[in-house]
């Protein structure tokens, strides 16, 4: 018998291995910075556990492939897609399934050239910083332009599939974007299809989740709601929701963001003489009702796709 299979161990404690590997504190971070998206959480964990005893199986010997991780993440925009593929990288760095952790995130603009000769080499140099870590190819079906007999997106695709099987112990590959527009994507071309194992969907958030979201946002920069503005808050989730490019979580950034510019200018306008901390740090039922879209309008002042782009 070799040496090296005497030294393997014959009982491993699942529990203690999942405390020393830092995946709780993963999962926690996980449960602490989203709100809601119940069913995500689940897969994750789902998927640690299934790491955690693919290498219990490697140690005692018994597993000897890299289970295939590339991943497909499908919803809306503003739905926590890029940062629960950060904490994936996170997770698969913990547990020795990738040597460095980092996440890559890109478009196809950072893999597709405009000219003869000029997709591969950035191709290949976005894949050459991934290495080691996540690469996350947001709105994945922009490669695909099968209408576009010029388009050099075909030639990224080529090299994807051929760095996903040929590495996959050293890069994991997460493709993002609509699940209708991914699903039309993975039919044409089924080489992905084969090679993403793990395929999770993340939910619209509720009113109320994106209400304790927008709480959570104000609170991570010191302000807070009055009792007023928290129920004109929730009031503009519930408009906002049913027009044109909601982003979710996205769009509740972007309306807070407005808020504050608001608010300073009422500081700036109102004020009589010194301010304390509550006033610089209250946002009030004014700074929201503002909004157009208490009156039926969109309250944007940038162009819209950047909104809804995910």
């Amino acid at each position: 018998m070799h040496e090296e299979e005497t030294n393997r161990p014959t009982h491993i404690d699942l529990a203690a291995e999942y405390e020393a590997s830092g995946v709780a504190e993963v999962l926690r971070e996980l449960d602490e910075e989203l709100i809601g998206l119940a069913p995500v959480k689940q897969r994750i964990r789902e998927t640690a556990a299934l790491l955690l005893v693919d290498k219990a199986r490697r140690d005692m010997g018994l597993s000897t492939e890299t289970p295939t991780l590339h991943m497909s993440f499908t919803g809306n925009p503003g739905t926590g897609k890029t940062t629960v593929a950060r904490m994936m990288a996170g997770l698969l760095h913990r547990l020795g399934y990738v040597r460095k952790g980092h996440l890559v995130s890109v478009t196809r603009d950072d893999l597709v050239g405009q000219y003869i000769g000029h997709t591969a080499p950035k191709t290949k140099d976005v894949l050459k910083k991934a290495m080691g870590g996540v690469l996350f190819i947001d709105e994945a079906y922009y490669l695909y332009k099968p209408d576009n007999e010029r388009d050099y997106g075909q030639e990224a695709i080529e090299i994807l599939l051929q760095v996903m099987e040929n590495n996959r112990d050293d890069l994991v590959v997460i493709m993002a974007g609509y699940a209708d527009r991914m699903d039309r994507f993975f039919s044409a071309n089924p080489g992905f299809r084969s090679r993403i194992a793990h395929h999770i969907d993340f939910p619209d958030y509720t009113d109320d989740e994106l209400l304790r979201i927008s709480e959570l946002m104000l609170s991570e920069q010191n302000y807070e709601f009055d009792a007023a503005a928290e129920t004109a808050m929730a009031e503009y989730i519930g408009l906002r929701r049913t027009q044109p490019h909601f982003a979710n979580a996205r769009s509740i950034r972007n309306a807070l963001d407005r808020a504050r510019l608001r608010q300073a200018n009422r500081l700036f306008s109102e004020a009589k003489g010194p301010l304390d901390a509550k006033a610089l740090s209250t946002i009030t039922e004014a700074d929201l009702r503002a909004s157009r879209v208490y009156s039926g309008g969109l309250d944007v002042d940038r162009p819209l796709q950047k909104e809804a782009a995910e």
